[in-house]
């Protein structure tokens, strides 16, 4: 009996120990994947303050080069080598379109996570990119025309003018001469001045459709990297855009330069550009918490975007990029500067088409 007692009372004892354990031992693991989770969070904020850092900087030095470039001689636009600097540029830029914005567009209009109709009965991906590439002709070839039939007549009214004062310094018989004599001379010089002044402000209509491109990606780019919440995703996807954004910022860097605007708004575009990208992993990373990647919202607004971004990349790289210097009669009468120029559009496309693999 007694040896009944004591083996009930180990038995209650072992019980009451092992129950005792058993709490703690939850309560440890909880206390030790919380304190982990808590570490990969920080880490992943690390990475994301470090890209936005990374980022900035690779933007402002790419975006900066061709407009420092313009004080070296061998960089301004009147030199062949410029030529090739462009093509490098716009070929970086068409890559930018058909390689990294106009796949992911596919991919997020028609996940399967999105409601079969409409998103998988038509062709939203390829119908946005065409409109947006209609709606940059438009606003090419409007902005183009507006600013033509005002410079016309402004230059009317300089013309106009300029035969009053010549009327009021000669007699009335004198007028008839004076205008007949010197017609030619107003005629010879207005169209010289006239075409200056438009290749400047197409430069200008480039320079500012281009960078409204460029931006949109960037800012959607820029919140994907912000709201992810994997160390293995950020790292590679950091160093990636830090190079993306430093060609495409040499790209808008040689348009900006060539436009020849003042100081302030050169710098203007340059900060727009370079904070763009970052501002969004900014966004990312307030959102981050609530944003849901597979959710339907962000991949309808990610997809519309993307379109429209590639398809504004692709017009103007081809159309005011390519077209414009390829068919110049300069490049047309210098076999040396088209091999140069083909050569740089190949390299510019395949180092950015070749960081297609890491973002």
């Amino acid at each position: 009996m007694t040896s009944l007692l004591l083996h009930s009372q180990k038995l209650i004892i072992f019980s009451s120990l092992t129950l005792l354990l058993i709490p703690s031992k939850v309560s440890g693991d909880c206390t030790c994947n919380s304190s982990s989770e808590q570490s990969e969070k920080n880490e992943v904020l690390k990475y994301k303050l470090l890209s936005i850092a990374a980022i900035l900087v690779a933007g402002g030095i790419g975006v900066s080069t061709p407009l420092l470039g313009r004080k070296v001689h061998i960089f301004r636009p009147e030199n062949d080598l410029f030529f090739m600097i462009k093509a490098f540029a716009a070929g970086v830029i068409l890559a930018t379109g058909f390689i990294h914005i106009l796949p992911e567009a596919f991919r997020t209009l028609t996940s399967p996570c999105l409601n079969e109709n409409p998103w998988g009965k038509f062709p939203f991906t390829g119908f946005v990119t065409m409109m947006a590439c209609i709606g940059t002709l438009a606003v090419d070839t409007v902005a183009t025309s507006l600013y033509k039939k005002m410079h016309f007549n402004k230059s009317k009214l300089v013309n106009v003018d300029e035969e009053v004062g010549v009327d009021d310094e000669h007699a009335g018989h004198v007028h008839v001469h004076t205008h007949a004599t010197h017609g030619h001379a107003h005629g010879a010089a207005i169209p010289s001045h006239d075409k200056s002044s438009m290749d400047l402000v197409r430069q200008r209509i480039i320079s500012q459709v281009l960078e409204l491109g460029i931006v949109v990606h960037s800012v959607i780019i820029g919140i994907s990297l912000g709201a992810s919440e994997s160390c293995d995703t950020i790292k590679p996807l950091m160093v990636a855009l830090s190079f993306h954004q430093f060609f495409e910022g040499m790209g808008l860097g040689g348009c900006i330069s060539q436009a020849d605007y003042k100081s302030l708004t050169t710098t203007i575009m340059m900060l727009f550009f370079s904070l763009t990208t970052p501002a969004g992993i900014g966004i990312g990373i307030g959102i981050s918490r609530v944003y849901e990647e597979n959710s339907s919202t962000p991949l309808i607004v990610e997809g519309i975007f993307n379109s429209a971004s590639s398809g504004i990349l692709i017009y103007m790289s081809l159309v005011d990029l390519l077209a414009a210097d390829f068919m110049n009669p300069r490049m047309q009468s210098n076999i040396r500067l088209q091999l140069g120029a083909h050569t740089s559009l190949l390299l510019g496309a395949g180092c950015m088409s070749f960081l297609a693999k890491w973002a």
